[in-house]
């Protein structure tokens, strides 16, 4: 039997949502192993001047217990 465990992470980039997601699942991954999912759980867009400088998005991450 396996067990999981539910992080919540926020992760941003200059370019898009997509981007954001890959970024923090890959900064997770650094410390975090067996990863499995993850989940949107909201979106921002981080507006500077009338013009979208950064998306954020903040993931539920789950991995296997060890």
């Amino acid at each position: 039997m396996s067990v999981a465990k539910v992080i919540e992470i926020s992760a941003e980039s200059p370019k898009s949502f997509e981007d954001a997601i890959r970024d923090g699942i890959a900064s997770a991954s650094k410390s975090v192993h067996g990863i499995r999912s993850a989940w949107v759980n909201g979106q921002q867009a981080i507006i500077d001047k009338d013009k979208v400088t950064k998306y954020r998005v903040d993931l539920k991450v789950s991995f296997v217990v060890d």
